[in-house]
């Protein structure tokens, strides 16, 4: 267990957190989440000893390793296998367990052929990745992974999730894609208000149950003004008299003895819409017989493609990095001419694009308001500081100059420019990368408002299975159009470096001789035995769960009621109560989860 004691964190007047108390236990996976510049990062450099607390201290177990995912990239090895392999252990007679290394280096989207290079010839992302593999492969106590994803596509994304739930030590992650920390942590670690708070829980369920408690103390924080304001009113009126002046005196102390409640400051969030241009026409662009490949290049990286865009179409383009993605995203909007083929744009068609290659393009000398201010209609200042806020850059910050930006608030700034932009396409190239969880939230909120079409590359499966219905899929040496969700797709034909693992096709490759119509009547037949008792006990934890949930809200009610009138034995009972219930739907919760898999895989093809 490493025990975290009273640890306190400060730079010059700025707080990141105070008199902060948590542990870690075997084997737990923690997501750790919390608003851009609240700490995450320097909590991680604290933990893994690169920075030291103001004050507090830290407790690990004897002969513990930490290791920790850093951006500084230093290489000695020959070739990328050497460098992989120069953290594994010398066996006997000196040589190593290499197959260890070429496995966490093709899950992490290596080829084979890239094992003999030298890993400065890699590209600046598959250098993070030999970073990342390394770590892996070192295999330490406690792993610090700071936005791993940032330089993974959705294959390498799908390998690391499983190689994490396997993962046999402890862990602590950050990152800005919730749906990847529910898959893959068995707690959440928040930094929030100068605190840090733990929960076995889900990220949902941990901002849910934080929003309760602050909801909970601005009501109790109300009545206690209520209460001063009475207890002001009564020592007024009878100080001057001496019948009341017992009476008086004793309020006055219990005034003097009150703990006053502070009211919470209001947290910037990120929340916007973007600028809707009207589309009358049933078609937004055909992309038709498209082929590409770059002059150096001899091999298309797509060929004869066809691709009609709708009004409402959410589109998610999907694979591997390096395959062509971006670069398909850069001739639909226009910064690119195929080499075959041609775009027919209807006239009444406004695209905004967000490209990996853009926030370069913003002025670095232009403060955040001028960046602004120059594509908005007429100059509008008002407009332009209203946005800013809008992208949490309020009052004076947006005076800041883009050169001192960092990179999440490059992307704001884009997304800024994006939205006084009006459109009925947009296209999204990564637009989550260095955008913290909040904001990527707010982002994925805005895409399904937003009335046009969306074309979004993206390596969040849960950004990918919340909005997309159509998608454009790299994948098998080809691109092909798949018409359906990413479920469908991951059901129906599945990855194909995952063969065997996931998808109906490879599952099929995989699956032996085919049954006969009677066996997969008598498989129908057990499946359908254990199915109702199943759905049975899901409906039992609903059921329990909908009965302490209602409980909780009332026994709220009742402790905010009774606070106005002080804390005694019953309102103590009242809080244990609330704890003891909240607690059980935790569990219920987790019993939720596991019979629902049940039934899933019971209900799979």
């Amino acid at each position: 267990m490493i025990q975290v004691n009273k640890i306190s964190k400060s730079y010059g007047e700025r707080v990141l957190f105070e008199d902060v108390t948590f542990s870690i236990n075997p084997r737990e996976r923690l997501g750790l989440v919390g608003r851009n510049g609240h700490g995450k990062s320097t909590l991680f450099k604290i933990l893994a000893t690169i920075e030291q607390t103001d004050s507090g201290s830290i407790h690990y177990p004897e002969d513990y390793t930490i290791g920790y995912l850093q951006q500084t990239l230093e290489f000695k090895g020959l070739t990328v296998l050497d460098e992989a392999s120069s953290v594994l252990p010398e066996l006997e007679g000196g040589w190593k367990e290499l197959h260890k290394a070429e496995e966490i280096l093709l899950g992490l989207g290596f080829l084979q052929e890239q094992f003999s290079i030298s890993p400065l010839e890699l590209s600046g992302g598959f250098q993070i990745r030999l970073n990342l593999a390394k770590l892996i492969i070192s295999a330490p106590d406690l792993l610090l992974l700071d936005e791993p994803t940032n330089y993974l596509d959705i294959v390498s994304m799908r390998w690391l999730t499983r190689f994490i739930k396997n993962w046999q030590s402890e862990l602590i992650l950050i990152t800005h894609d919730h749906d990847f920390l529910n898959r893959v942590c068995t707690h959440t670690l928040g930094i929030h208000r100068k605190k840090i708070k733990k929960l076995e829980a889900s990220t949902e369920k941990f901002f849910e149950l934080l929003a309760q408690q602050e909801e909970l103390q601005e009501q109790q924080r109300v009545n206690q003004e209520k209460k001063i304001k009475q207890t002001e009113q009564f020592i007024s009126r009878f100080r001057a008299k001496s019948t009341k002046a017992k009476a008086v005196q004793s309020r006055i102390k219990a005034l003097d003895k009150m703990d006053k409640i502070e009211k919470l400051d209001d947290e910037s969030s990120l929340d916007f819409d973007f600028n809707y241009k009207h589309m009358p026409g049933k078609t937004l662009l055909e992309v038709n017989d498209v082929s590409f490949h770059y002059p150096e290049q001899e091999e298309f990286l797509f060929k004869d493609l066809n691709l009609t865009v709708r009004p409402k179409d959410r589109i998610a383009v999907i694979g591997k990095n390096g395959k062509g993605k971006s670069t398909l995203l850069n001739i639909i909007a226009n910064e690119l001419s195929p080499l075959k083929g041609d775009l027919r744009v209807s006239d009444n068609t406004k695209i905004s694009f967000f490209g990996q290659t853009n926030k370069e393009r913003l002025n670095t000398s232009n403060t955040i308001e001028k960046e602004l201010l120059e594509v908005t209609p007429n100059f509008n200042r008002t407009l332009a500081r209203t946005v800013a806020g809008v992208m949490m850059f309020e009052g004076d910050d947006a005076l800041k100059k883009i050169k001192i930006l960092s990179g999440g608030e490059k992307s704001r700034v884009l997304l800024g420019k994006i939205i006084l932009n009006e459109a009925n396409l947009l296209i999204l190239d990564e637009p989550t990368n260095h955008l913290d969880m909040y904001s990527s939230e707010a982002l994925k909120r805005a895409i399904k408002n937003f009335p046009g079409a969306v074309i979004i590359v993206t390596h969040s499966e849960g950004f990918i299975e919340e909005i997309a219905n159509r998608l454009v899929i790299f994948d098998r040496g080809k691109v092909d159009v798949f018409e359906g969700t990413y479920k469908d797709f991951i059901r129906r034909i599945g990855w194909n470096s995952e063969d065997g693992q996931g998808g109906k096709e490879s599952s099929k490759k995989s699956a032996g001789p085919k049954l006969s119509k009677k066996e997969l009547r008598q498989l129908r037949a057990k499946k359908a035995e254990k199915l109702g008792p199943i759905k049975k006990q899901i409906k039992k934890i609903e059921n329990e769960i909908t009965s302490l949930e209602k409980q909780v809200a009332k026994d709220n009610a009742e402790l905010v009621e009774r606070t106005v009138s002080g804390f005694g034995q019953k309102e103590a009972e009242l809080s244990k109560d609330i704890a003891d219930n909240k607690a059980r739907i935790e569990e219920l919760f987790q019993e939720l989860e596991v019979k629902s898999s049940e039934l899933e895989e019971l209900l799979s093809p």
